[in-house]
């Protein structure tokens, strides 16, 4: 479970996932993008500024992204989403 420091900077995250954000928050967003590439949740631009689609990195350079079925037509959620699997991926716990 979240201590208090990381829930909120996850409700400031929540709330606006682009943009500047706290230092708190920067600190989570760095060691989220920090960890390595192998199966890293990603967004691909597939419309511009009008669809996204999940992937995750194969961890090897020049292999391409593997593709997810889910697919986002907001941005703000679709960030919300990737930083839900990243936070699994590095803290074991579900964010709702």
């Amino acid at each position: 479970m979240p201590n208090e420091v990381e829930s909120r900077a996850i409700e400031e995250f929540r709330k606006t996932p682009i943009g500047h954000h706290s230092t708190e928050l920067q600190v989570i967003l760095n060691e989220m993008r920090g960890q390595p590439m192998a199966d890293k949740f990603c967004l691909i631009s597939i419309k511009v500024n009008r669809e996204w689609q999940l992937a995750q990195t194969t961890g090897v350079r020049g292999k391409p992204v593997k593709m997810l079925s889910k697919k986002f037509t907001n941005l703000e959620d679709a960030e919300w989403y990737v930083f839900k699997k990243r936070w699994k991926q590095l803290r074991g716990e579900t964010l709702r």
